[in-house]
Order: C-alpha cells, then sequence, then structure tokens
C-alpha cells in the first residue's frame, strides 16, 4: 500500500500537490479502515473532504470530519487500534492518538518516513499528520444518506446530504473567528451548481443557537450575515489560504469581494 502511495505522486512535480496526494491516500485508508471496522453505523462523514469524496469537490483538504449519528454502537478507540493496525500492516510507519475528554473526539494520525521518501522533507522522523476529529453532540436537524465512494479504496459510507453539509459552511463562515479560504470557495462552489445548493436551514439555526445565545441569529438570514463578515476580510488572505489545495490553483483567484457578493442575495 505504501509503494501505492509513492506511485501516485512518481510523476507529480508540485510539492503540494504530492503533499495533497499523499494526504488523501492516507485518508481514503482512514475511511476503508472505519468502513471495515462498521463505524458508519454510528457516524456521518461531513466536511471538506466528504465534499470531495462524496461530491467532487475540485479541492484537497486536510481533516476528516464526523458527527455521531448513533451512539449505540459507538466504539472509537477500538476503531482507532484496528486504524494504527491496518496503516502499518499497509507498510506505514504509523501512530494514532486518540483524546476523547471534550465533546469532539479527536485522534491525531501521523506517519513517519513518509514524507522522506516523497522527497518532501529532509528528516525520516517528519510525520505526515491528519487529525480526525468526530463531533459527539451535532446540531440537530441534518439528514444524511448512505452510498458507496471510490477514491482509492471502494467502501461504503453515511455522508451528509449537501444541504446538511452547506449548513455546516455557513456556521463556519459567520462564526469562524478567522478568515479561511477555503470556506470561502466552498461558498462560490456551493453556489455555483445549477441549481444552487439550498442551505439546510434547521441545521443551520440549531448550530448557530449552539454557539451563540438563541436569537442572535436568524437562519433565514445568513446570506446578509455572510456579507457583513466578508466586510471584515482582505480576500488575498483567503486566495493564499486556498491556492495550494486546489486541484486548479489559478482558480483561486475567483475569490474576489465582488464574485463573492454576485452569489449571495
Amino acid at each position: 500500500m505504501k509503494d501505492q502511495a509513492l506511485a501516485i505522486i512518481q510523476d507529480v512535480s508540485s510539492p503540494s500537490d504530492k503533499l495533497n496526494l499523499l494526504r488523501e491516500y492516507l485518508q481514503a485508508m482512514a475511511l476503508r479502515s472505519l468502513h471495515e471496522s462498521e463505524a458508519f453505523v454510528s457516524l456521518a462523514f461531513v466536511g471538506g473532504t466528504a465534499l470531495r469524496f462524496v461530491y467532487g469537490l475540485p479541492r484537497f483538504s486536510e481533516d476528516i470530519d464526523f458527527s455521531l449519528a448513533d451512539s449505540s454502537d459507538y466504539k472509537p478507540e477500538a476503531w482507532m487500534k484496528k486504524l494504527k493496525r491496518d496503516l502499518q500492516l499497509a507498510g506505514f510507519n504509523a501512530a494514532v492518538k486518540w483524546n476523547d475528554r471534550r465533546t469532539v473526539h479527536k485522534a491525531w494520525i501521523k506517519v513517519a518516513g513518509l514524507l522522506k521518501e516523497a522527497g518532501l522533507a529532509a528528516m525520516a522522523d517528519q510525520n505526515l499528520s491528519i487529525k480526525l476529529e468526530i463531533d459527539t453532540n451535532p446540531p440537530k436537524g441534518a439528514v444524511s444518506e448512505t452510498g458507496i465512494v471510490n477514491r482509492h479504496a471502494m467502501l461504503s459510507l453515511r455522508y451528509y446530504n449537501l444541504p446538511s453539509l452547506m449548513a455546516g459552511k455557513i456556521h463556519a463562515l459567520i462564526t469562524r473567528k478567522y478568515a479561511k479560504g477555503r470556506d470561502w470557495y466552498d461558498l462560490l462552489w456551493y453556489r455555483a451548481r445549477r441549481p444552487p445548493v439550498a442551505a439546510n436551514l434547521e441545521q443551520l439555526q440549531n448550530a448557530l443557537d449552539q454557539t451563540h445565545d438563541r436569537g442572535v441569529f436568524n437562519a433565514e438570514n445568513w446570506e446578509s450575515d455572510v456579507v457583513e463578515r466578508l466586510k471584515t476580510i482582505d480576500c488575498a488572505v483567503l486566495v493564499n489560504d486556498v491556492k495550494n489545495f486546489l486541484e486548479r490553483p489559478e482558480d483561486a483567484a475567483l475569490l474576489t469581494e465582488d464574485n463573492i457578493r454576485s452569489v449571495l442575495k
């Protein structure tokens, strides 16, 4: 498996593309392991990586995010032990560190040596890391589906539908304390689809009420809230943040204030 990961990047010249492809391969291996553990009875795949794996978002993502959909068979420590074992059997020098002390449970997946073998690091002990997060108290109202995904590995998983994924993205756009170009690029992607994706407003309202006092935000006014947030942001920061994660880095130039405003009411 490690040989396959290195073969994928053999003819890739861009260091950022090499890193993205290696990380995505490891994400696929992690998802495959969770699938084999039947973790998707309990978990729903969410976030930017879900958008890419399930819906073809043309940008890479760093983390793997999940929401707890059914706690009756939630066995994350057993899943993480299997994940570590699976990566090691595939030839990776892997370690998995688990932390469940907060509402969002987290795992750090670290693979040593791979970056050096790929020509991306000078030292063999430099890790390629992926953060895995499970929100054990997600906002109510999300809608999930189950389907087959085939990216480096074929598997069946549960995932949020597009309106529910978009609700999570809008919540981040409104409430995140720092500007993240990937959030704003995803907004353009959602709104450029035909027909444009309509956010799951019930879920969005519940998410806003979780992070702020009830009544501070009205989900139906999310577009005006996003416009207000946009006024505080330097779009050059957004471009620099996202460009190394895009299949076509030149598409980062689409992140202008005029373009973003054009997809909002």
